[in-house]
Formats: C-alpha cells, structure tokens, sequence
C-alpha cells in the first residue's frame, strides 16, 4: 500500500469531513475554557509527533530498555559513528514533514503536539565546555521553526511539549531518554537550571508567535520523591514538592520574557497526580492529564473534572492513544462531551494502531533483536541498509495509512453511518476479502465481542484486533503467510458479524463463494442481503483444524440487483476463519 501523498491526501478527504479552524490569534485561558483572541471556545482535536525528536523503543520494536541513547550506541557498534550518525539525520529529515501537517489538517485535526529531546537544542549539563553554561544547538530551533511555518501554513496551532528532560524527569526510563546509571533531574540542581534555561529560550524565541498554542512545560513526570523505593513512579505521592518548585521557577523564566502564551502542566506519575501541586500559581495556565488503557466512562476523567471546577481552570488530555478503534472513538465521545480538547500519541511508528505505520524489512529485524540481546549482530553492511531503508521509510510517501484510525477518531465518535471501505465492484465476477468490512463504529460496520484494551480496570480485558495488522478494530485479522500482503479474519466467534457494502454492476442471479479455515466445531455462517436472509452455509468441523487451510462453501443462485447494496456476514455458530467471498454470475439461460 505504498502511497505518493497526493494520491494520500485524496484518499482520506473524500471520506472525511475537515474540521476548520482558523487560528484567531494568541489561545489563552478564561475560565474553564480555552479560547482565542475572539473569546471564542477553541476544541484542540490534535496529535503528537511521536519518534521523531525523542525514539522511545517500543516504537522501534525494541522491548525491555528501550531508551534512545541506547538504541543509538547498539547501532553504532554495528556500523560506526558516521553512518549512525547518516541513519539520525536520515530519520530526523523523513519521520515529520510538511507533508505530514498538511495531511493532518486534511484529515480533520487542528493542533500538533511536538514531543522535544533537549539534546536537539542543548548540550547535556555534564558535557558544557564551561560547567554551568549554556550552549545552544541550532538543530531543535531549526526543525521547531519548520514545524511551525508548515502549522502556519494550514492555520494549526503548535503546542511545544519538553519530553524529555536533562537528567530525565522519571522512573520509567524510555519516554524521557534517560540515563539510570547518572542523576536525574531531580537529584541534580545543574539539569533542573538547564531546563529553566532552555524554557526562557524557547519563550524569547517563540513570544510572538500566536500559532504557538502553549507550552506543554515537563511531560509524564514520574518519580517517587518521598518513598522512592515503594512508589518510584510518583502514583502515591502526597505533596510533590520538587515537582513543583520546578514548574514554578520554569513559569517565572518564561514570564520574564512571554507573558502570552498558555503555561501547560502535568502531575506526578505520568502526569496525573496533582497532589500537593494546586491551585495554578499563573493566570494563564491549563491542567494536562493523560489517560491510557482505562474504561471510557465519566469516572475515569472525574478526577480531572473536579480540579477543572473547583480552581476555575481548563483542563487538556494532553496525551492518549495505544488501543483499538472502538476505544479511541469512545474516549474522543467522552472528552468532547466535556468541552476537553485531546492530543493522540503517536501519528506514526512501527506499528497499526496509529494513522500512519512506517514499515519494518528482515534486515532492520536483525538490528532490533541484536540490540534486544535475541540474536546475534548482523553485518555492517546489511545492518545500515536494514537501517537506511526505515529511515527512508518513515517518510510519509511510504507510511501504510490507516484510514480506519482516522476515521475511529474524526467521524465515528459523531456518526454511527458506515462508509465503503472499498470499492467492491463486482463485474459478473469478483472477489470481496472479508477483511475490507465497512468502515465504522463497533454494531454499526461489524460487531466483535472482544474489541479494546481496559487492562487498568481488569487485566482480563484486553482486546482488540489480536493480530496487530491491517485494521485496528475489534476484528482479529492475522497476515496469511502462504501469500505476501494478504489477510484474514480469525477468531470469527458465534454472535460476530461483517457488513460489506457491495456495488453490482449487472443484476442477476449469484454463486457466493465463501472462503474459509474450518475450526473443531461445526459452524453456520448466516448470510443476509439488504437485511433480508438468502441462505447459511454450514462450515464443516476439521479433525485437526489449521489456521489458513481453506476450503470453499457456496451459495447458489443468489439474486443481487443493480447498484449498492449490504452484505452481511453473522456466524450464527462460530470459531472459523474467513478469507474472502467470490462472486460469479450465472449465465442467463
């Protein structure tokens, strides 16, 4: 599914409405709201670039520690500082360009979050030629400054968001790059006046600039300063003291230079616990909170809600994402049901459940598993061309789109029509792979019993499309590994059913072919048109059933009209798989 972007582009705007959101000056906070220039509620519907400043592992493939400067060093001793060094610059210039903006603004979203690396702008406070001094590298500047004339371009705001932190601001090493062998942030004064400093700098540089939404000032601290050993992620503390010293003396700096802008903070423990930290000591100041993994109901936000209320301030999910479709289309229901703009994470990675994926190749694989410590080291010369190719990859002319992400999140959480995932021309003969099911809402394009990951409220919840690929609905879809990008549906359990909408050049009656991987039961696949039932087809049981072994059941003599129409597919008794559905017209006697 390699697309040039304007062939990108179109695809997705013919199927989704924009939202249009014409910058009118600086945001800023009234109340419980945030709006703009004209005192007009703004709705942030953004996404967060993710990977590209700041590589954190799982995003790579990489398990376990995955933190970047790692993920960089077992590259190097595969293929050498220089071409380490090419596979960085190769990567920084690919993962986000204006390309990327413009599709965004196409696809409906106004704002992007852009998660920085303080080694793009600064040196490390242990590697200044004069200690205590500050040195500015012009690369963060130089791909900020892009970043924002491409928002600019499309009327989108920019919200700046410091992910990773000198020192690193917490326990769980990978988001903020961090060192766990030096001091943290926190346990060195050096990297907390780096941080102050490198605020007051971005504030100079970006004062005047009305697209620059706010500034989203420590992401996910998580650290346990009271009992480090028993709550090293900051969940249970009570008072946050260090923390927020931090936030405030990075308020002042900034306010010595920019007294516009929208000051965003977050609590302890990734970002949600504000023990101790309110109320907001600036005018000009939104709460953030992100949500993960979680029940999409008004008790999981309530926390959030009661601080928005009782300190008269706007609140922003400044981070979400990482589930299936059907659980980003609830909580998008529930954060705009109370007036919270959003942010997902990530836009792309390697990976299906965002609305680009950038592509992995067998070389690459061997660089992430020698660094994962499950293989050995491949050779230089086939670990930099692994390498480069993803580098190139991540570009995205060659991403995979997900229009059924985009779609979960833009259109779905106020519409439960469905829309073609395809064309589904059938020509008297034709065939439909029962993974092109309509785009749409769980019970509206299909329905799955088991369809997102709710592991915070019960770790037995934790569904999902389970093979990872092609779609990111409830639907478990594996790759078929007889043939090259193919797919199909697995795990079809009794009550499930598939909605295809299908376009009959020529009326008449069918042969409907249905292919499909018998399971150790008998099943019944019950077959409407339109809504009206035409026939079952009765999967006979295998004595030892093989995923992906295919065997054909017809149904004959099936009328089907000119033009559009439904087809739907009920496993009445399930536990089979279903490949895909033929259709041939009998000849007219």
């Amino acid at each position: 599914m390699k697309l040039k972007h304007v062939t990108l582009l179109l695809l997705v705007s013919l199927s989704f409405k924009p939202i249009h959101s014409r910058s009118q000056g600086f945001l800023s906070a009234k109340g419980t709201q945030i709006v703009n220039q004209k005192g007009e509620n703004v709705l942030l519907r953004g996404i967060g670039l993710g990977g590209w400043m700041l590589q954190e592992g799982y995003m790579l493939r990489v398990n376990g520690q995955g933190q970047q400067h790692k993920i960089r060093a077992g590259i190097e001793s595969l293929i050498g500082p220089q071409r380490t060094q090419e596979f960085y610059d190769a990567w920084l210039e690919n993962h986000t360009t204006k390309a990327d903006i413009d599709s965004l603004k196409a696809w409906g979203f106004n704002s992007v979050r852009l998660p920085m690396h303080f080694n793009l702008y600064t040196l490390p406070a242990d590697k200044e030629p004069v200690a205590g001094q500050n040195t500015w590298l012009e690369k963060g500047f130089a791909m900020t400054d892009s970043l924002l004339a491409w928002c600019k371009a499309n009327n989108m705001y920019l919200i700046l968001d410091l992910h990773a932190a000198p020192g690193g601001q917490g326990n769980d090493l990978n988001i903020s790059d961090r060192d766990g062998s030096k001091p943290s942030l926190w346990e060195n004064e050096a990297d907390r006046l780096k941080t102050v400093a490198l605020w007051k700098k971005l504030a100079e540089r970006y004062r005047n600039e009305p697209f620059v939404g706010a500034y989203d000032i420590l992401n996910e601290p998580n650290y346990g300063f009271e009992d480090p050993e028993n709550d090293k992620n900051g969940l249970k503390e009570q008072n946050n003291v260090p923390l927020k010293q931090l936030l405030q003396d990075i308020t002042k700096a900034i306010r010595e230079v920019d007294d516009r802008h929208i000051i965003i903070i977050e609590g302890n423990g990734w970002g949600n616990n504000y023990n101790g930290m309110l109320p907001p000591w600036d005018k000009n100041m939104v709460l953030s909170f992100h949500k993960y993994w979680n029940l999409n109901d008004t008790k999981s936000i309530q926390h959030i809600l009661d601080f928005r209320q009782k300190y008269n301030v706007p609140v922003w999910l400044g981070e979400t994402g990482e589930n299936s479709n059907v659980w980003f289309t609830e909580a998008i229901r529930l954060f705009e049901k109370n007036n919270i703009g959003w942010s997902w994470w990530p836009l792309k990675k390697l990976g299906a459940n965002n609305p680009l994926e950038i592509r992995s190749n067998e070389k690459y694989m061997r660089v992430i598993n020698y660094i994962s410590g499950k293989g050995s080291a491949p050779a230089s010369d086939m670990a930099y061309e692994g390498l480069m190719e993803v580098a190139r990859g991540a570009n995205i002319s060659n991403n995979i789109l997900h229009r059924d992400v985009i779609d979960a999140m833009i259109r779905q959480p106020f519409s439960d029509k469905t829309l073609p995932f395809k064309n589904n021309i059938i020509n008297n003969t034709g065939t439909l792979d029962a993974v092109d099911y309509d785009l749409g809402a769980n019970r509206a394009a299909y329905f799955d019993t088991d369809t997102a990951n709710y592991r915070i409220n019960n770790p037995k919840w934790v569904g999902g499309n389970r093979g990872r690929v092609y779609r990111n609905d409830g639907v478990d879809i594996v790759a078929d590994s007889a043939k090259a990008g193919s797919y199909y549906v697995t795990d079809f359990v009794t009550g499930e059913w598939l909605k295809y909408t299908i376009n009959i050049s020529l009326k008449g009656k069918y042969t409907l072919s249905f292919l499909a991987a018998p399971g150790k039961a008998p099943g019944k696949l019950a077959v409407t048109i339109d809504g009206k039932p035409v026939g079952n087809v009765m999967v006979a049981p295998a004595k030892e059933p093989v995923s992906g072994e295919w065997q054909t059941y017809n149904l004959q003599n099936i009328v089907l009209k000119n033009g559009r129409q439904t087809l739907r597919l009920y496993a009445a008794t399930g536990g089979f798989d279903l490949k895909a559905i033929r259709f041939e017209k009998s000849p007219v006697p």
